[in-house]
């Protein structure tokens, strides 16, 4: 085509142009859906509900919620601009939600961006009963005790998501031109659990290389042994969180300082919690 280009009039080189730019742009953000297990997981074998998509709620953005079939969607950036190392991204939402926008979708293209493979992982997360699971989370929030109880067994299905994600990903590392060596665990809130939780619970070969939690609730780990073999820690969050998880994250940091292990903090003084990708001004 490029040899021949000089022959065609402008407006349909221009046309042309056009349409190699889109191709190069749906490739920088190719999309593929992958179910992490053949059947229903261990944990939640009776669950008979749907997963939907809930746009209005009062978190204005989009959710997911009554994962049942926990799926990687991955978004893979252009392979000109891969540098071989991915990112499994966890949205947050209590483990009643998954903010599959703020806190998944839109950091995967960002990071797509900077040349790194992200996979937006949707674990399992409590039974909704009505089409607005934002507002049943809300009734909840006063007591995070009763909520934990609530949750209890939902997060050790979500952790053993986020284990499984890990597996797949550095099984076919090759598979998506990434590095094994190289893949890292990044989860918001209640993702941040997650991330945190497949730290603390893994073994040398699903740990993820490296984990990033962001406004991170720890509480809800049993465990929070910290591994020998502990990978390093972004851990980000902000001073005001109004629902007080900011100590979550500089204890964390204080914990793996303690234990010699690599880890850097950043915590903005304002911010709240839940700003995701959102611009707060």
């Amino acid at each position: 085509m490029h040899c021949l280009s000089f022959l065609l009039p402008a407006k349909k080189k221009f046309f042309i142009s056009l349409f190699a730019l889109l191709l190069l742009s749906t490739a920088a953000n190719a999309q593929q859906v992958i179910q992490l297990y053949n059947s229903k997981p261990a944990g939640s074998e009776n669950w008979n509900w749907e997963e939907k998509d809930n746009n209005k709620n009062m978190f204005n953005t989009r959710v997911a919620y009554n994962v049942v079939q926990p799926t990687l969607t991955a978004y893979l950036p252009a392979a000109s601009s891969a540098n071989g190392t991915a990112v499994i991204i966890a949205p947050g939402g209590a483990f009643h939600t998954l903010s599959i926008e703020s806190e998944g979708i839109d950091v995967a293209k960002w990071l797509n961006a900077k040349g790194v493979a992200a996979f937006v992982l949707k674990y399992r997360v409590v039974h909704s009963v009505t089409d607005d699971p934002v507002a049943e989370l809300m009734k909840k929030m006063g007591d995070f005790k009763k909520l934990d109880q609530e949750n209890d067994s939902v997060v050790t299905m979500a952790v053993a998501d986020g284990l499984k994600a890990i597996e797949y990903v550095r099984t076919h590392a090759a598979d998506y031109n990434v590095n094994p060596k190289r893949i890292g665990f990044m989860g918001f809130s209640a993702g941040g659990t997650v991330t945190m939780g497949t730290v603390f619970n893994t073994a040398a070969a699903n740990r993820p290389d490296f984990a990033a939690p962001v406004y991170a609730y720890i509480n809800a780990l049993k465990n929070q042994t910290i591994p020998t073999d502990a990978p390093p820690l972004f851990i980000c969050a902000a001073s005001d969180d109004q629902l007080g998880m900011a100590t979550h994250s500089t204890n964390l940091y204080n914990a793996w300082i303690g234990a010699k292990k690599e880890a850097e903090l950043h915590m903005y003084v304002k911010g709240g919690h839940g700003f995701g990708m959102r611009k707060q001004d």
